[in-house]
């Protein structure tokens, strides 16, 4: 007997199933997750860390942080800024950087590379005391020390790695060259099957805007991305649903199981809801991130945490943690209200209490 069709709720389920894999350890969830978005606004806590909560055994908020100098792994821009596995971060190395420095810019540059190298790990300040290079204005339009702006040129550009972290600020060390992969090619598709793995089902929409990104993380095959996504089409597992193409790694079984009686709230980059294009074909409304949005203009609020319920995200929840430990939650639904279901108050309070437990200090 043939199978039915897929339909939009085989690919929902199917993609929610996929990302919530069983916790397990950090390394192995980076690696399963291929790359962590990272962003430095902290509402309840950082992105990175809210998305690694649902995918790690025990995480707390800052765990990251705190074991990445004994992780392989590095920070650096992919197809956002964040975090990935070094074998993969090799891939995209050495970077051509998207403008070209002056004789004088990398005069600047390889004197600190000097000093990066005589004192092992720095932190900005010490650059900027040592070197004095003033301030300049950076992409928002503010003031910041040059330095900073220096240091992050150097470390797009594989000179810098970023060795670790205090109080959210990047202390740099050199970073040893690595030699360009043998095949570009390959390596092209690999990262490109790495951002497939990720966010699968993509629309085909989607997995052209993810390797238009990815032409920022490696700039230097800006000229090979149409054949990239030639190749990706071809190899990749598809199927037509709705009027849209959706693709995900090829041989990959569709799992179709119902979804767990469970809430969870999700970081507004969590794999599972990055895609506003996928978010709004898979639950019908709008989700929006606010942050940089002008209080008045704001409809779900400063940080809202999307709140999936079973298999659909069903409203947001913005929420604001004490110093004596107690968690505020507000919600807000798309259908005016909360489900009426005692199951669904009872696994709120529960993912509640985990995320309460999350942001505890070790």
């Amino acid at each position: 007997m043939p199978k039915p069709p897929l339909a939009l709720d085989d690919l929902r389920r199917h993609a929610i199933a996929r990302t919530f894999f069983t916790p397990t350890t950090l390394p192995r969830a980076i690696t399963k997750l291929g790359f962590v978005q990272a962003d430095p606004i902290r509402a309840p806590a950082r992105a990175q860390d809210l998305t690694l909560r649902q995918r790690v055994a025990d995480y707390r908020a800052g765990d990251l942080e705190r074991r990445y100098p004994k992780l392989a792994i590095e920070e650096d821009f992919f197809v956002n800024y964040g975090f990935l596995p070094r074998e993969l971060h090799h891939l995209m190395h050495p970077r051509e950087a998207r403008t070209a420095w002056t004789k004088a810019r990398w005069k600047q540059a390889h004197a600190v590379l000097e000093f990066v190298r005589e004192r092992g790990v720095v932190h900005p300040k010490d650059v900027d005391a040592q070197f004095a290079h003033g301030k300049t204005v950076n992409w928002f339009g503010g003031s910041s020390n040059a330095s900073t702006q220096l240091l992050d040129g150097m470390h797009y550009r594989g000179l810098l790695r970023v060795a670790r972290r205090e109080g959210g600020i990047r202390l740099y060390a050199a970073r040893e060259a690595t030699p360009p992969p043998a095949d570009l090619r390959a390596a092209h598709d690999a990262l490109v099957d790495v951002i497939v793995a990720k966010y699968a089902p993509l629309p085909l929409a989607t997995l052209g805007q993810l390797l238009s990104h990815l032409c920022v993380g490696v700039p230097q095959w800006r000229g090979e991305r149409a054949a990239a996504l030639a190749r990706a089409k071809a190899r990749l597992a598809h199927e037509r649903v709705d009027g849209i193409d959706w693709y995900r790694p090829a041989g990959e079984r569709l799992l179709r199981r119902e979804s767990a009686e469970r809430v969870r709230l999700l970081a507004p980059f969590d794999p599972l809801v990055w895609d506003r294009r996928r978010f709004e074909h898979f639950w019908g409304w709008a989700y929006r991130f606010e942050a940089y949005t002008p209080a008045a203009k704001r409809q779900l609020g400063y940080y809202a945490l999307p709140l999936l319920w079973r298999d659909a995200v069903i409203g947001w929840a913005n929420a604001t943690s004490g110093k004596d430990g107690r968690l505020d939650l507000r919600c807000g639904y798309v259908a005016g209200r909360a489900p009426r279901e005692a199951a669904f108050r009872r696994e709120l309070e529960a993912e509640v209490e985990r995320l309460r437990e999350f942001l505890l200090p070790r």
